[in-house]
């Protein structure tokens, strides 16, 4: 494979910079409240802090005129935490003042902002721009457009029902189809297929439609909707989802000439980038269909370590050559320069995907006070966003 990373890395690590880059700058301007902060001052209600998906998932389409819930999922296309926005203070879930029913079913009910949810709306909308003017004076604003326009120019031969975000992740960490529920079974895989690619020749009304609209889309959507249909394509191939090949699997491969035995548990943050708890769902999903297993680092030892059973070893493998397979795949669908185009313009962003060796981490630095820098500073980015119910992060925070 040409370049250091996957296709689906370069894109991973560039979204979830921007979307760190974004939380931190979110998280300065908006009145919230966190666990271990308590609240900031104001007179409103503070909300619980959550990630930039969640704007994207639910907040961008709420208004004061409501919304129901399968409304909302049809304009997201893809679903939201709708309890935990409720819980967290960013929407109300009612029933329509206007339905003269006495007792109208869920499904009629309305989704509105709060008075928090509403300031937060006013500070998230216009904070693509300030994030994007800060990538163009970073990178080069040359280097970005040519990011955007190689983005674009592969979104607009992808299918329009892809949302603005990747989706939060469920058993497995699959990532689902919009609307998809639950793990996937053969069977299931088989039915998604790839995701359908469009006309591709310029004279196609369908991608130039989308392809104008792309220059609208902010650069995390673009990025997102991309590594998207990559993800859909691999789990359609594959009984382990991209998160987990990427941000576990692929670990025991990285130790020199040799692959690593065992990983302890409580390495796998560190190494991977992500959170703790995202770690665990994946570890308990591989040791319960038998493709690692869980077991104390030695006798008198308390420490728990990951060992991959003969079943884990072929995933890992399988998750490097359906890597590759994908990629050639996109490089004969969208053109070879198309993707050689994007590769290009994400390399020297992602570096080597290091906090020393990657320009990503130029904008990660977390405000004084801020719940980021009271936590330990990420060594790498993750080679695959961890968007969890817990609010969105992109690590799994």
């Amino acid at each position: 494979m040409i370049g250091r990373f996957p296709l689906s890395t370069l894109l991973s690590q560039a979204l979830v910079a921007y979307t760190v880059e974004f939380d931190n700058e979110a998280e300065r301007r908006i009145p919230h409240t966190t666990t271990g902060h308590g609240r900031t001052p104001g007179m409103l209600p503070a909300p619980w802090l959550v990630s930039m998906a969640m704007w994207f998932n639910c907040m961008q389409h709420v208004g004061d005129e409501g919304v129901t819930q399968r409304e909302l999922e049809r304009l997201a296309r893809t679903p939201t935490n709708l309890n935990g926005m409720i819980r967290w203070r960013y929407v109300t879930f009612t029933p329509d003042p206007a339905d003269p029913r006495p007792k109208p079913p869920r499904a009629a009910w309305l989704i509105r902002p709060t008075p928090g949810g509403r300031m937060a709306q006013q500070i998230w909308r216009p904070l693509f721009g300030v994030i994007e003017k800060r990538w163009d004076e970073r990178f080069g604003n040359p280097e970005i457009r040519q990011l955007r326009d190689s983005l674009t120019r592969i979104a607009g031969q992808l299918d329009s029902g892809l949302p603005d975000c990747l989706p939060i992740l469920g058993y497995g960490l699959f990532t689902s189809r919009p609307f998809a529920k639950g793990p996937r079974s053969k069977a299931a895989n088989r039915d998604i297929g790839v995701l359908p690619v469009r006309d591709r020749s310029p004279a196609s009304a369908a991608a130039q439609v989308i392809g104008s609209a792309g220059h609208h889309l902010p650069l995390p959507a673009l990025l997102a909707r991309v590594l998207l249909a990559f993800a859909v394509e691999f789990e359609s191939h594959s009984e382990v989802s991209l998160a987990i090949g990427a941000n576990v699997l692929r670990l025991f491969d990285e130790a020199g000439d040799s692959a690593r035995q065992s990983i302890r548990i409580r390495d796998f943050p560190r190494l991977a980038g992500v959170s703790k708890e995202s770690i665990a769902m994946a570890a308990g999903f591989l040791n319960k269909r038998g493709y690692a297993e869980i077991q104390s680092e030695s006798a008198d030892s308390k420490v728990k370590a990951m060992v991959l059973t003969p079943k884990g070893r072929r995933a890992r493998d399988a998750y490097h050559r359906l890597l590759r397979e994908i990629e050639h795949r996109w490089e004969e669908q969208f053109g070879r320069e198309a993707i050689a185009q994007l590769r290009g313009s994400l390399e020297p962003l992602a570096g080597d995907g290091t906090r020393q060796g990657s320009p990503l981490f130029g904008g990660l630095e977390p405000y004084p006070g801020s719940w980021r820098a009271a936590v330990r500073e990420p060594e790498v980015l993750p080679h695959f966003p961890m968007v969890l119910h817990r609010g969105g992060y992109p690590d799994g925070s």
